[in-house]
């Protein structure tokens, strides 16, 4: 009976977070149907304010038009609004509203923030949130200063001051929009604000429940299992990235002739760090090498850490799945990290997710080459490429989205919406099956596999 509660309250849950995201998605699309959300003369159509709203509101950062100079002021903040809410969560902001209004937060209220954040216990609700909004606020307005070092010299006080405000929140939140109209091309000769706009990446893709941990880490002397779990993907990912691309691109050939060997390597860096689910870019993705498109397909679909601002499957889903098929083929019947052991919960639950994600990409893909037309000089790599950016919610694309049709449009907003509430949160939002407990196990028999 206990359990039947529990799926039929998870049911109810995930519908309220599901309906959460689809009211900001109306709201920004209202915002954007605004005469003074566009650039003087600029009509735009109800599909590409739609889109654009559930591209900021899922922080991927695919556009079907120019931010730069499609969007007015007013229509960029909206977008710049969207992100910041959808990278933290709604519910962060709600919290926010009633310590504001200094009432309590009911248990349903701490219930949605703790699936939101993916917590384990009810009882990290308060504590994370404060962290969730002290390390924001730290982290982008510290962005906004170092960035405004570079940005105010070159463009001025006021527009200095706005370009590194809204790349500050952009890098933050991965959502990889951007006011250049180019991303951060003029920047690769820029070391600096490529280094700057990295930190707040990694920062915005860690994860609460990790920083958390390490900036407590001096009281406690310990790390949390999903905390040391994380931080070896993330390293690990990185550093591999960053050396299978070096290898791919032969040190950055398309950069200009005369490109320091350090800006080389920081651009490097840059392109392995960015496909974690930032979407921001130094050099056009559709001139870079097949081997670097499949490494950064590979970094999109991995993506970042449960309970940040990133997307994709989670370094901690394909962290357990390593270990896991390490120990399989070692003959262990246990799968153990740092003298702990995973549960067979978490290993299926990983198992699960892996598996559905893969399904959707599939189908998805499958329709695209239907209703989409790839350019000479392309080919499957073209569809997938843009699918796994909207799963992971990167914002990176080969050239796809601006020439999407109205049915590719719809399954890339789709897919963006998936990636950013959770593939278990959504199929249960949507199913209609009715939450029951079987009283029946049948006796087990194995088959051939492999």
């Amino acid at each position: 009976m206990q359990k039947l509660k529990q799926l039929k309250f998870f049911d109810t849950l995930s519908k309220k977070m599901v309906a959460g995201f689809v009211i900001l998605i109306v709201i920004g699309t209202i915002l954007l149907s605004l005469p003074i959300a566009t650039a003087p003369g600029i009509h735009s159509s109800f599909i590409n304010r739609l889109f654009t709203a559930a591209s900021a509101t899922c922080i991927t950062g695919l556009t079907v038009v120019n931010t730069a100079t499609h969007w007015s002021i007013f229509g960029q903040v909206v977008i710049l609004g969207l992100s910041e809410v959808g990278a933290l969560g709604y519910m962060t902001f709600a919290v926010l509203l009633f310590n504001i209004m200094r009432r309590n937060i009911g248990l349903s209220t701490q219930l949605m923030v703790k699936e939101s954040l993916n917590l384990e216990n009810l009882s990290d609700t308060k504590s994370v949130m404060r962290y969730v909004i002290g390390l924001s606020l730290l982290f982008q307005l510290g962005g906004l200063g170092l960035l405004a070092i570079d940005f105010v010299p070159r463009f001025g006080w006021t527009r200095g001051l706005y370009l590194s405000l809204y790349h500050s929140v952009m890098s933050f939140c991965n959502a990889g929009f951007d006011v250049f109209g180019d991303s951060l091309m003029g920047f690769r000769s820029d070391s600096y604000v490529l280094i700057v706009t990295m930190i707040l990446i990694i920062a915005g893709g860690l994860g609460f429940l990790v920083w958390r941990d390490l900036l407590l880490f001096h009281e406690r002397k310990r790390l949390s299992l999903n905390s040391k779990l994380t931080l070896l993907t993330t390293i690990s990912l990185f550093v591999l990235g960053f050396v299978l691309l070096l290898i791919t691109e032969r040190d950055l050939k398309l950069l200009p002739t005369g490109t320091s060997w350090f800006n080389r390597t920081i651009n490097t860096l840059f392109l392995s760090v960015t496909p974690r689910t930032a979407g921001l870019i130094t050099m056009p993705t559709g001139k870079l090498q097949a081997g670097s498109l499949f490494i950064i397909m590979v970094l999109m679909f991995v993506g970042g850490t449960p309970g940040s601002t990133a997307g994709g499957i989670k370094t901690t889903t394909f962290g357990v799945l390593m270990f896991q098929s390490i120990a399989q083929l070692r003959g262990r019947q246990d799968v153990e990290f740092s003298h702990r052991r995973f549960s067979q919960a978490n290993i299926s639950r990983a198992l699960l997710l892996v598996f559905l994600a893969s399904i959707v990409i599939s189908v998805a893909t499958l329709i695209l080459t239907q209703t989409e037309k790839i350019p000479q000089g392309f080919g499957l790599e073209y569809v997938v490429f843009e699918v796994l950016s909207a799963f992971g919610t990167v914002g990176l694309s080969l050239g796809l989205t601006p020439h999407l049709t109205v049915v590719g449009k719809i399954v890339i907003m789709l897919l963006m919406f998936i990636g950013r509430v959770g593939i278990f949160t959504s199929l249960y939002a949507l199913s209609k099956r009715q939450a029951k407990v079987s009283l029946i196990r049948y006796p087990a028999e194995n088959i051939l596999i492999g």
